[in-house]
């Protein structure tokens, strides 16, 4: 990247600055001189910004990050908006729209208007209009290509700001500023340096000197987009190379079975499954019946010593206990009815209250 050179600004006239009665006093840091009632600005600050400044937007650039030129002078409409076009950066050349930056959702949807209005023109619903729609419709697209056109594709808030005339464009400065976008500028002698991040001391009255700046600026940019698509085309032939080279994994079989079996007795794993379950339910079926369904954790085991009196009857607990589990009806508990045991006197530990052993016993 070749930065101008202190001849190469001097020649572009950057280092006319305004008449001493307009001067701003924060701008003195960068004035050389005053000669014939004109302030001169010091090159050599400027050579220095700009390098700064253009390696800062390089960085930007091959980041991937979009940088918003901003020019409604005359003399720098066209400049700017054939530097931008050439590394595909949006501009805005035309009158400020108002909250462009703080309130981008309703630009956006003036930009998705516009894209409305080109699909009814390809689709043929606009030649169903009639010549009264048709021609407002046009209007209308022509004032919003004319002022958004070229900011169609910036589909979320820019990450920089380049300003010509620091003083003219005070509106796009406050909305950067409030947004915390960082705004490179070209600063003349007349201006307020003080809200801008990137000071770019310079003529901002000629065309020349406009070209000069943003031109290096612009090439610093190209430069970083070209990093970009070499790092780009370099990752992706590294991931190439690297899913070549790398080792093939072999998937190794797992046999279930200890033993090495012969081919002709390999049996699938299809079949081996419900042959499992079925021996599986077969050791269920096959457990003993608990007899202690009203037993806790803890407690002995019911003795078959023990009577219960139950409907004017007393039955062994034992009996009683098995002749519920057998009955389907017992297991939802249809209503409840309380029972008495009697213990013999060497069975005391075993002693039982059974209050919910209810329902419809078939005694």
């Amino acid at each position: 990247m070749a930065n101008p050179t202190f001849d190469q600004l001097l020649e572009a006239g950057c280092h006319f600055g305004h008449l001493k009665r307009k001067w701003n006093p924060a701008m003195a840091p960068y004035i050389f001189m005053e000669r014939n009632g004109i302030h001169i600005i010091d090159l050599y600050k400027t050579e220095a910004k700009l390098a700064e400044a253009a390696n800062v937007l390089r960085g930007m650039a091959k980041a991937g990050k979009k940088v918003l030129f901003v020019a409604t002078k005359k003399q720098a409409k066209q400049v700017i908006a054939d530097l931008a076009s050439s590394v595909g950066m949006p501009y805005v050349i035309e009158r400020w729209p108002g909250g462009m930056l703080t309130n981008f959702p309703t630009i956006r949807k003036a930009v998705r208007k516009m894209t409305t209005i080109d699909k009814m023109t390809k689709d043929g619903t606009f030649d169903n209009l009639s010549k009264r729609e048709r021609l407002q419709i046009t209007r209308q697209r022509a004032k919003l290509e004319k002022t958004l056109g070229s900011i169609a594709d910036l589909n979320r808030l820019p990450s920089a700001l380049f300003v010509v005339d620091v003083l003219k464009e005070r509106i796009a400065v406050a909305e950067a500023n409030r947004l915390g976008i960082p705004v490179f500028a070209m600063v003349d002698t007349n201006s307020d340096p003080t809200n801008i991040d990137y000071i770019i001391p310079a003529n901002d009255d000629a065309s020349k000197s406009i070209e000069l700046i943003a031109g290096a600026l612009v090439a610093a940019m190209a430069e970083g987009l070209e990093e970009r698509k070499a790092e780009k085309l370099d990752n992706e032939a590294a991931e190439a190379e690297a899913s070549a080279a790398a080792p093939r994994r072999e998937r190794r079989r797992v046999r279930r079975n200890d033993a090495p079996a012969a081919e002709g007795e390999e049996a699938p794993a299809a079949e081996a499954k419900p042959a499992r379950k079925t021996a599986k339910s077969a050791v269920k079926t096959e457990k003993a019946p608990k007899t202690e369904k009203t037993a806790h954790k803890g407690r002995p085991p019911l003795s078959p010593e023990i009577y219960v009196e139950f409907a004017g009857k007393q039955y062994n607990i034992t009996d009683l206990v098995d002749r519920a589990k057998a009955d389907y009806r017992l297991t939802h508990k249809v209503g409840v009815q309380s029972c008495k045991i009697y213990v013999k006197p060497e069975e005391e530990a075993a002693y039982y209250v059974v209050n919910k052993v209810g329902g419809k016993l078939p005694l």
